[in-house]
């Protein structure tokens, strides 16, 4: 079904809002399968690397973060630890996914990992130009500098060996729908939905391309969740109680066409190991079946009213729940920390058996 102008309306209001809006010693992981962890994407990865952009689409102030270590902002899009901490955590690598653009930033944390991603962002360079984020070529580009820095710090050639050992996290794409071509539509009126998902997928495939070039060979990938069925899609598409079919169907022709151009590289990447992390399937089943993951809230979220707010809309002048760990999302668009760990746990076991 097409949706109301009215509701078109009002969604692209409020996700634009909400888009514009002393040296320690080293110790250099020793016999371990994956020596570190670097995450690339958009936010369900971003650490608090937009925290130093000019851009509305931030989270270094409450109430996000209020169930962090001193409850502290730091960026991340939720009320605690975000999807790359999880998946760092469960591999055994680090608890915490410190941000690369971090001004306090230590050598120990860069060898181990850290997180390249800007909450916005996209496969599609259009969407980071809407929202003024970091897009994906730009995290490139800092990766190339992070190592040059690991090679001061613990010599090219062990900096290499780790660069290869390493386990690449990337989310992106839901930006690339709910912006470009939903909120903001300039590529709907190019493209219909199998068009912009071939540019999507093709523009990912150039990406991890250049990412094997750069020396990654472990690169896990997050196809495009459930969006339909996330708040601000039920907001403002969907008509509150339902989800939006269109957002659902879109993802799951753009995964598709992923999971095709995964495998392509797969088979052509020498030495290359491609994890696809099926989060369409994994954040639906938590939907459909909430009550057995312990939530009673899946509909609306825990800032606010539930309905819209994200980013600066989620404030410190909004309410929050009693209990956010019975809300499957901390606000319209992002999870609780409680989201993020199923939804790593879910992972793992794929995860444990492409990487290990």
């Amino acid at each position: 079904m097409i949706p109301s102008v009215s509701n078109v309306v009002n969604f692209c209001f409020y996700a634009s809002l909400y888009l514009y809006c002393s040296e320690s010693a080293v110790n250099v992981p020793k016999n371990n399968s994956i020596a570190i962890i670097l995450a690339m994407g958009d936010s369900f990865m971003d650490t608090g690397n937009n925290n130093h952009r000019k851009s509305l689409i931030k989270a270094n102030f409450p109430p996000y973060g209020k169930d962090f270590l001193g409850r502290k902002s730091t960026g991340r899009f939720t009320n605690n630890r975000t999807l790359s901490d999880y998946i760092a955590g469960n591999l055994g690598v680090k608890e915490y996914l410190p941000a690369y653009l971090d001004p306090s930033i230590q050598d120990h944390d860069l060898i181990s990992g850290v997180s390249f991603a800007s909450g916005g962002s996209g496969y599609d360079n259009l969407t980071s130009e809407l929202v003024n984020v970091t897009p994906l070529s730009v995290q490139l580009e800092m990766f190339k500098e992070y190592i040059g820095k690991f090679n001061e710090i613990v010599g090219e050639e062990e900096a290499n060996q780790m660069i290869k050992k390493g386990v690449y996290l990337v989310s992106s794409s839901s930006n690339d729908w709910a912006i470009s071509y939903t909120a903001v539509p300039i590529r709907r009126l190019q493209y219909n939905v199998a068009g912009y998902a071939y540019l999507l997928a093709n523009n990912a495939r150039v990406f991890f391309e250049e990412l094997y070039k750069l020396g990654a060979r472990k690169i896990v990938v997050f196809g495009t969740p459930y969006i339909g069925c996330f708040p601000l899609a039920r907001t403002f598409l969907g008509g509150l109680i339902t989800c939006s079919n269109m957002l659902n169907k879109e993802a799951e022709t753009f995964n598709k066409m992923l999971k095709s151009q995964l495998e392509y590289l797969q088979s052509s990447l020498p030495q290359s190991t491609f994890c696809y992390v099926d989060y369409f399937n994994i954040s639906r089943e938590l939907i459909v079946n909430h009550l057995q993951y312990g939530f009673r809230v899946v509909d609306k979220s825990c800032c606010g009213t539930g309905l819209f707010e994200t980013a600066v809309l989620c404030n410190k002048l909004s309410p929050v729940c009693h209990n956010d760990s019975t809300f499957l999302f901390w606000d319209s668009i992002h999870l609780t920390d409680e989201g993020y760990k199923l939804v790593a746990n879910h992972a793992l076991p794929e995860l444990r058996r492409c990487l290990l």
